[in-house]
């Protein structure tokens, strides 16, 4: 069932949390923040939204990282129970294969996603230098499947300008995506 989350709730402050990814190592945020700015993104393996532009998502990050000075980090919270295919052996298996230059980290028990207030797959959080929210929007235009090779790339526009001016765009589309799946 596709759902939209909220948009953006400005100024509100990043969680803090410590997951583990794959291998077990632990990921402190206060490590994976950037200097100029941190993205926070909820996907999961086997949604049809993140698998639509999982690549674009990859291209999108290596750049923001590279060239802008953002932190940026996955977090799948899937209840691995009802969908095995989002487990940490095939999260390791799904950063190898599309070559994330993020951490994809585990939250098991869902507490970061619900401090977040994550509700789909993909759901983007981007945050100022300042540890606060500026954009909580959609990739781009894609939605199960790509959009247009062309489109404009929303969520790298506003997570740039956040570098730049620590503020973001006032005008932001939710994204949409599969319902995070919470155990029960």
């Amino acid at each position: 069932m596709a759902v939209s989350p909220p948009v953006c709730d400005f100024g509100a402050d990043m969680p803090d949390f410590a997951l583990p990814d794959p291998d077990g190592v632990l990921h402190d945020l206060k490590d994976l923040r950037g200097r100029n700015g941190t993205l926070v993104m909820f996907i999961c393996n086997h949604c049809p939204y993140v698998q639509a532009v999982i690549d674009r998502i990859v291209r999108d990050a290596s750049e923001l990282q590279r060239d802008h000075g953002i932190g940026v980090v996955a977090i799948s919270a899937n209840d691995v129970a009802d969908y095995p295919q989002d487990a940490p052996e095939h999260m390791k298996e799904e950063a190898r294969r599309h070559g994330f230059t993020f951490p994809y980290l585990y939250d098991e028990t869902q507490d970061v996603a619900k401090r977040y207030g994550a509700e789909c797959t993909p759901d983007f959080f981007g945050y100022n230098a300042d540890g606060k929210l500026q954009y909580r929007g959609r990739l781009d235009a894609s939605g199960r499947k790509p959009g247009p090779e062309d489109a404009k790339r929303e969520l790298f526009d506003a997570m740039v300008q956040i570098a730049q001016t620590k503020k973001g765009p006032r005008d932001q589309t939710a994204s949409m995506g599969c319902s995070i799946k919470w155990k029960s």
